[in-house]
C-alpha cells in the first residue's frame, strides 16, 4: 500500500507555485524576508562550488585487509 499525496504535494504545481508566490510578497511585506547581500551570495556559490567538486574516495583509495593483517588486531 503506497502513500497518497497530501496538500501541498498532490496540488498541480501552478498552484503551488502561486500559493509560494503569495508567501514571498508577504514574507517582503511584512520585513522578514531574507534579501542575499553580495558577500553572502558569493560565500554561498563558493561553499556550493566545494561540495559538489569534492573529490571522494573510490574503492582503489581504500586499504584493503589481508588475512595476514588482522592478527595483531
Amino acid at each position: 500500500m503506497g502513500k497518497e499525496k497530501r496538500g501541498f504535494a498532490c496540488m498541480d504545481s501552478s498552484r503551488q507555485r502561486e500559493i509560494a508566490s503569495k508567501g514571498g510578497k508577504a514574507a517582503h511585506v511584512k520585513g522578514t524576508a531574507h534579501e542575499w547581500t553580495a558577500e553572502e551570495a558569493r560565500d554561498a556559490g563558493r561553499k556550493g562550488g566545494t561540495a559538489s567538486h569534492r573529490q571522494r574516495p573510490t574503492d582503489t583509495d581504500i586499504p584493503s585487509v589481508t588475512p595476514s593483517d588482522t592478527h595483531n588486531v
